[in-house]
């Protein structure tokens, strides 16, 4: 689906009214050197999705009446998500239903202020340095934040976002945070002016061949969008689990990359340096027991089984690797299933040699 028509509009607006309810440092490496700089944005015939909850002298006037409540769980309960904005860590608990932050990645947990509580399983957070915009998971709907006087205020609710959007990411060069819909193959994209904060839904473009798929996540390398392999419970689907590089602009496919069994449910692909990190939750038939983090210098290899596991080698415990992220020069992975290293952060030499492995949490 492009850009929306106005009946379109009219008709998901009147929906979304309806069930409406008032309620960094880059974490992601896209080098994205064959695509276009963005065209600026003036906000006009595009669909505003969303409640307004602050703005303006209303914001002003919530963040000196909001006092941020700590955490207050000393352990992670399946964290998805690392990164870090202005000097600010963040923290996606997923199934505490909470995103959490503070000024030193160190802190004991119970030392980091809430950001959010008003989400159900969320997965990732991306900023422009303006807004925050968190995946509300369960609730197909994101959360935009605000930052005034040092406080997060949620200050939008945009709703019917797909179906269990769980990957979000901001790109620089197309100005654009791109919110991927896990279940239906649509990627929703958003965007604001230079002079304004609101956030509006530009376009939803459609991958048919990942509608019913469930897919974690995608990566914009070089100005195309990958898309990671995922699986399906539908075993009469025909679908073959590959790696997908399609075009930004479209979403049409380029190349399909396929990918063995074992590495079907894959979770994220990271350049790093001259390798692919790719981390996987499941094989094609849904058994964790073959989680892992892999690397490889070539999509192509995969299939031939050319590919070196590093997990096993560098990340000991057995967990299941989830989401990557970037910050400086380290690197970060978060990982379920067992406690005590459900964070880790790690840094790669010039050889591209992973050095200096930490479980943080």
């Amino acid at each position: 689906m492009n850009r929306i028509n106005k009946a379109g509009m009219a008709l998901l607006l009147t929906f979304t009214m309806l069930l409406a309810c008032l309620t960094g440092c880059t974490a992601n490496k896209s080098s994205n050197q064959e695509a276009t700089k963005a065209e600026p944005f003036d906000g006009s015939n595009y669909l505003e999705i969303s409640t307004i909850t602050a703005s303006g002298e209303n914001l002003k006037e919530a963040a000196e009446n909001y006092q941020p409540s700590l955490n207050y769980d000393t352990a992670l309960s399946v964290p998805t998500y690392v990164t870090c904005v202005d000097d600010v860590w963040f923290i996606v608990d997923c199934y505490h239903n909470r995103v959490i932050y503070s000024e030193d990645l160190g802190a004991p947990l119970n030392q980091w202020y809430i950001m959010s509580s008003d989400v159900t399983q969320p997965h990732t957070i991306a900023s422009d340095g303006k807004v925050y915009i968190i995946d509300d998971t369960e609730n197909n709907r994101i959360l935009v934040y605000e930052k005034e006087d040092g406080k997060f205020i949620n200050t939008q609710a945009l709703y019917n976002v797909g179906s269990r959007p769980h990957y979000t990411v901001y790109d620089e060069v197309t100005d654009t945070f791109y919110v991927w819909s896990s279940i239906t193959g649509e990627l929703y994209c958003f965007r604001h002016t230079a002079d304004s904060t609101r956030i509006y839904l530009t376009e939803i473009k459609k991958i048919p061949e990942l509608d019913g798929i469930y897919v974690r996540s995608f990566s914009i390398i070089d100005g195309d969008i990958y898309f990671v392999s995922g699986v399906s419970d539908d075993s009469s689907s025909g679908y073959t689990s590959q790696v997908l590089c399609c075009s930004l602009s479209d979403l049409s496919v380029k190349r399909a990359y396929d990918v063995p069994d074992e590495l079907a449910g894959m979770v994220q692909i990271m350049p790093i340096g001259d390798y692919y990190y790719i981390s996987s939750s499941t094989d094609k038939y849904g058994s964790q027991d073959y989680a892992t983090l892999v690397r490889t210098k070539s999509f192509e290899d995969l299939a031939k089984g050319n590919y070196e596991d590093v997990y096993s080698q560098y990340f000991i415990g057995g967990g299941t690797p989830y989401y990557m992220s970037q910050v400086g020069d380290t690197y970060f992975l978060t990982e379920h299933r067992l406690q005590g290293h459900s964070i880790w952060s790690f840094k790669v030499d010039k050889p591209g040699n992973i050095t200096e492995v930490t479980a943080l949490y």
